[in-house]
C-alpha cells in the first residue's frame, strides 16, 4: 500500500473522523464557480466592467499589481468561505486526501492550457523573484561556471543570480545590450549576446519585457543563438536560457515552447489578473532532472515519502518537488483558474491587440512632444505594454506626481536611475 502523509501525520482516528465528516464538506461540492456571465466578452467595456477600478482615477500603473476581475473576487471569496467554515477537511480533502480531486492539479491544467505545456513541467510559486531564486538555487552550476546576463535586467533577477552563485562559487557577468535608448535594435541585442558568451558561460539569463524601458526583448531569436553555440558543444557544456517572463506573460503569445526557453519564471498577479500572491516557474523535463529542489515541496509525496522511509528521494527530479510547501493563502492559490478562464474568453490574441493598439498612440504621441523622452522602442517588435518616458527639467517622481494631482495613476521605473 502507498504511503502517504495523510496515514503518516493524521493516523487511524483522524482518518475515521475525515470520514464522518466527509458528507458535510465534501470535495465533490464545486469549489470555483462558473464565470460570471457577461453582457458581452467581446465588447472592452464588458471587459473593463469586471474590474472595480475606482473611477475618479485613470490607471495606468497597473502592471505593478493588478486589480482582480469579478470571476477572480468570486472564487476568492468562496474559497475563502469554505476554509473558514472547516480548514481541517478543505486542505485535507484538497491536498492530501488521496483518490480525491486535488486543487493544485487544477492550478496547473489551466496554466498548462493557456501556455501550451504540460502540467507536469510547471512548479507554483508565490510570485517571479520566488521563481527566479529556485532556478538559479537549483541549477547545478559550480566553479568554473559562468552565468551570463545583462545591464536592463531587475534586482530581483541580479539578485537571484548574485547569491546563487556565491553560494556555488559560479561567477556572473552583466553586458549591455544596445548603444542608446534611440537605436535599440532586435538585431544589436542578439549580437550581444552572442558576442558575450564565453567558453565558460553555462546560463544566460535574459527578460522577456522590461520594466526598466518597456523593452520587449527578442527571445526566440536569442534562443535561436544560444542553440548553434550549443551545437558546438556537448551536453555538459550546454548553456540555458532563463527568462523573467512576468511582463509578457498575460501579453504576448502564451505558448510558452514558442519562445525556445529552457526555464521561464512569471508571476500571475499582474497581467494575468490572478490572486495576489501566485506565480509559476515552467521547464523542461529534462532540465528539471537536473536541478536541485530548494525547499520543501507539498506538491508531491516524493519527498516525504523518502524521508519517511529513511533514505534519499530516488528518481529523476520533476517540477512539483520544487513547488514551496508549507501553508499558504489557499484561496487565492487555488482561484488561478478563473483568471485563465478569464483571459481565454475573451482571447489571448484579442488581448495582445489590444494592448498593443491601446499602446502604439502613446508611444507615438509622447514622441512628439519636443518637452518629453520616451525610452520605449517605437517598433511593435520591441514594445508590449508598458510606456517609459520622462519629462525634460522633472524627476520621474514629480511627473508622477503631476499627473496625480490630475487623478492620472503614473509610477516610476524601479531601477537606480528611475523613468
Amino acid at each position: 500500500m502507498a504511503l502517504s502523509r495523510r496515514r503518516l501525520i493524521v493516523g487511524g482516528t483522524l482518518t475515521a473522523a475525515a470520514g464522518a465528516f466527509a458528507p458535510v464538506v465534501s470535495f465533490s461540492e464545486k469549489v470555483r464557480p462558473t464565470l460570471a456571465l457577461w453582457t458581452d466578452p467581446n465588447d472592452w467595456q464588458s471587459v473593463r466592467n469586471q474590474f472595480e477600478l475606482d473611477p475618479a482615477y485613470i490607471h495606468l500603473g497597473l502592471f505593478f499589481l493588478a486589480s482582480h476581475p469579478r470571476p477572480v473576487r468570486e472564487a476568492i471569496e468562496r474559497l475563502r468561505g469554505r476554509l473558514d467554515r472547516n480548514p481541517f477537511l478543505t486542505v485535507e480533502q484538497g491536498m492530501f486526501e488521496e483518490n480525491m480531486p486535488k486543487f493544485y492539479d487544477a492550478v496547473t491544467a489551466a496554466l498548462a492550457r493557456y501556455a501550451g505545456v504540460d502540467a507536469h513541467d510547471l512548479a507554483l510559486t508565490s510570485n517571479t523573484t520566488t521563481g527566479l531564486s529556485l532556478i538559479y538555487h537549483g541549477l547545478p552550476l559550480g566553479p568554473g561556471d559562468e552565468v551570463l546576463t545583462t545591464d536592463q535586467d531587475h534586482y530581483v533577477h541580479h539578485e537571484s543570480i548574485r547569491l546563487a552563485t556565491e553560494r556555488t562559487g559560479a561567477t556572473w557577468r552583466k553586458i549591455p545590450i544596445f548603444s542608446s535608448y534611440a537605436t535599440i535594435s532586435a538585431d544589436e541585442i542578439v549580437e550581444r549576446i552572442r558576442k558575450g558568451i564565453a567558453p565558460k558561460t553555462r546560463v544566460v539569463g535574459i527578460t522577456w519585457v522590461h520594466s526598466s524601458i518597456g523593452l520587449r526583448m527578442p527571445v526566440r531569436r536569442i534562443a535561436d543563438a544560444i542553440a548553434e553555440v550549443n551545437a558546438r558543444r556537448g551536453q555538459q557544456d550546454r548553456i540555458l536560457l532563463v527568462v523573467d517572463g512576468v511582463h509578457g506573460f498575460g501579453v504576448e503569445d502564451p505558448r510558452l515552447t514558442e519562445l525556445g526557453a529552457d526555464l521561464f519564471s512569471a508571476g500571475l498577479h499582474k497581467w494575468i489578473f490572478a490572486p495576489r500572491g501566485t506565480g509559476f516557474v515552467w521547464a523542461k523535463a529534462d532540465v528539471w532532472a537536473t536541478m536541485r529542489p530548494l525547499i520543501p515541496s507539498f506538491q508531491t509525496f516524493d519527498l516525504f515519502t523518502a524521508w519517511a522511509e529513511g533514505h534519499p528521494p530516488r528518481g529523476r527530479a520533476h517540477a512539483a518537488m520544487f513547488s514551496p510547501g508549507g501553508f499558504q493563502a489557499y484561496e487565492h492559490h487555488w482561484a488561478v483558474p478563473p483568471a485563465i478562464e478569464f483571459h481565454e474568453r475573451i482571447g489571448p490574441a484579442r488581448i495582445t491587440q489590444r494592448i498593443h493598439s491601446l499602446n502604439e498612440p502613446v508611444r507615438e504621441g509622447l514622441s512628439k512632444m519636443p518637452h518629453v523622452v520616451t525610452y520605449t522602442p517605437s517598433s511593435s517588435e520591441l514594445s508590449a505594454g508598458m510606456v517609459c518616458f520622462d519629462v525634460k527639467g522633472l524627476k520621474a517622481k514629480e511627473t508622477v506626481g503631476r499627473l496625480l494631482k490630475k487623478k492620472i495613476l503614473a509610477s516610476t521605473t524601479p531601477y537606480p536611475v528611475p523613468f
